[in-house]
């Protein structure tokens, strides 16, 4: 770290700091500019709540035993089945998840 008396060195600094300054502000001004809406922030939440419920249902099927003899329609349309289930699990208040995960991204924004 250098320091020095002269003038020029004190402007020099000053204006780095203005300059930093007028960057960050920039920089803050641009992210809420494309910061997303409340209702697409919640939306994004929910279907991550539909997602990690997906995923669950799909795993819960794995533990179900005597399952070798699987029905063909199931193995061709088990997913969108899953999905169609979690939609529904979590259309209106859902399991919650949404909603706190959607307060917590609000708080930290």
């Amino acid at each position: 770290m250098n320091i020095s008396i002269g003038t020029n060195s004190i402007y020099s600094q000053a204006a780095d700091r203005l300059n930093g300054q007028v960057k960050a502000e920039q920089l803050q001004e641009k992210l809420q500019k494309d910061m997303a809406t409340d209702e697409e922030l919640l939306e994004v939440c929910q279907s991550f709540e539909a997602y990690l419920l997906t995923q669950v249902m799909k795993e819960m099927e794995k533990t179900i035993p005597g399952r070798d003899d699987k029905n063909p329609y199931l193995e061709q349309f088990g997913d969108m089945l899953y999905e169609e289930y979690a939609k529904s699990a979590t259309e209106g208040q859902g399991l919650g998840i949404a909603r706190m995960l959607y307060e917590s991204m609000k708080r930290n924004a």
